[in-house]
């Protein structure tokens, strides 16, 4: 069974910081790409940040130099640093696993709530 479960989110000041933990297990982790998005109820989903197999990383315009993805295969687990943290940084949050060759093999987490207060 496959399973992601997300954890860090919370209740953080504007300038705050926190870091989502996406725990992975029933994949082979080291095999998928890895990612976190973001959602309000009704909107679709956007990518903050993704980060390969082979360790490369892309993110979203709006946390470009404020959030850092990394990965740990020995953990099969994929994290969120989130600094500076703003208002509308205010979602849902989403951990995504997708294999790296076959991307209809794709998986997500329940979710974990961040609200930024100002």
């Amino acid at each position: 069974q496959v399973q992601l479960v997300e954890s860090g989110g919370g209740l953080v000041q504007a300038g705050g910081s926190l870091r989502l933990s996406c725990a992975v297990s029933g994949i082979t982790f080291s095999a998928f790409d890895l990612g976190w998005y973001r959602q309000v109820p009704g909107k679709q989903r956007e990518l903050v940040a993704a980060v390969t197999t082979g360790g490369s990383t892309n993110y979203g315009d709006s946390v470009k130099g404020r959030f850092t993805i990394s990965r740990d295969n020995a953990k099969n687990t994929v994290y969120l640093q989130m600094t500076s943290l703003k208002p509308e940084d205010t979602f849902v949050y989403y951990c995504n696993a997708r294999h790296r060759t076959w991307t209809t093999i794709n998986y997500w987490g329940q979710g974990t709530q961040v609200t930024v207060s100002s």
